[in-house]
């Protein structure tokens, strides 16, 4: 179950990170700015964020099978268009939908964890999961950088497409329906805009969601931005090609693939907070090291990249782990507690990484700066919530 769950999730980093080496083929043959490509990944986060507000409650009353395979079948449509689009604006527009439909299946798999473990255990399966999920980030972009080379933009769409198809025949065979757990009165009570809303009411006004929610929000954000940014500033300031960029940025995510497996083991024994402690403390370091390198080596690739790695391996230990700690409270409203989450990770991902993305120039500051401020901020909020998180409420 955990394998199958795992390939659920790999669609996220399948459908950003194998297509991430050709943004600047894109940016040439559409005649569009760094900005403009990024609006490619941008809306595939704003897709992704509007349609899992619906997709979790609506697994909570239909159910996780139904919603899983739903959102597949939307995903695997707008791969169709990305692929055969003809300017910048109809592939922002194919992105949006496929984020829409990526969301059902990401947001489902975590609900579905939530059905089956809790606390401890459901850190310590989110974390086996993003280990193995971790092998798409190392290998998506080094595929991609090859299909750049060979094939040109649109083989990625074609990749994306093939192996989420068989994803979905693998959902379709293989998962049951994990929902057994409905809420109080949910087959009495209709099913509307409102009672949604009246759910992630309930949700947000939990303050340890709240606190959880951003820990994970800022990881997320982290990776998003230097995903978004990092192919201008490594083939256009340091003169990689796709296929070097697409090695480099595999090497950056081995660290999370580590630290999610690191974390998995260390879970059960430590517990949540003291697990994700060990993540704030990387995200921390890894922002003044790169501020640092960049200072004193600004011409040096490996300043700008170790400390990305180090970032990157906190992120390994915070996001399975904060996660699991914000759904814990609400087993009757996983999914829509999961909705909630990820509505707001990917909101302020896609914002934050288009504000990031506008200040590209001819240096990595605008990367280095990004990471520096969201390693203070998230080491700011878990220090700061110490008190509330120690008293459980």
């Amino acid at each position: 179950m955990t394998f199958v769950l795992a390939l659920m999730t790999a669609m996220g980093p399948i459908s950003t990170d194998i297509y991430v080496p050709s943004l600047p083929q894109l940016a040439e043959e559409f005649g569009a700015s760094p900005m403009r490509v990024q609006w490619t990944l941008s809306a595939y986060l704003f897709g992704f964020g509007v349609a899992q507000i619906f997709y979790g409650p609506l697994s909570d009353r239909l159910g996780r099978k139904p919603l899983l395979l739903s959102g597949f079948a939307i995903f695997l449509a707008a791969t169709l268009a990305s692929m055969v689009s003809t300017s910048i604006d109809m592939l922002i527009i194919a992105r949006a939908v496929q984020g829409a439909g990526g969301a059902g299946p990401i947001i489902v798999v975590r609900a579905i964890v939530r059905d089956l473990y809790e606390g401890a255990r459901a850190g310590r399966q989110l974390s086996i999961m993003s280990t193995i999920m971790g092998i798409a980030p190392i290998a998506a972009p080094i595929i991609g950088g090859v299909l750049a080379l060979w094939f040109g933009w649109r083989a990625s769409f074609v990749a994306m497409f093939v192996l989420v198809a068989a994803l979905m025949m693998t959902a379709a065979l293989l998962l049951p329906e994990t929902l057994k757990q409905r809420q109080e009165g949910s087959e009495e009570a209709p099913l509307s805009l409102g009672s949604i809303f009246a759910s992630f009411r309930i949700i947000f006004v939990n303050r340890r969601w709240r606190v959880y929610s951003t820990l994970s929000c800022l990881g997320h954000t982290g990776i998003y931005t230097f995903l978004a940014v990092a192919p201008f500033i490594l083939q256009d300031v340091y003169g990689l090609t796709p296929l070097q960029f697409g090695f480099f940025f595999s090497m950056c995510s081995i660290p999370f693939v580590a630290g999610a497996g690191i974390g998995s083991r260390l879970v059960t024994r430590l517990g949540l907070d003291r697990t994700i402690s060990i993540g704030i403390a990387c995200y921390f370091v890894g922002g003044i090291l790169q501020t640092l390198g960049l200072v004193l080596f600004p011409e040096s690739l490996a300043a700008l990249l170790i400390p990305q790695m180090i970032f990157f391996c906190g992120v390994g230990f915070v996001m399975p782990h904060s996660i699991a700690a914000a759904l814990t409270p609400f087993p009757e409203r996983a999914g829509a507690a999961a909705s909630l989450q990820g509505f707001l990770q990917m909101t302020f991902s896609a914002c934050f990484g288009l504000v990031v993305a506008s200040m590209i120039g001819t240096t990595a500051w605008p990367l280095v700066a990004a990471t520096l401020l969201l390693g203070l901020g998230a080491s700011v909020v878990f220090l700061g919530s110490a008190g509330l998180r120690r008293r459980r409420v």
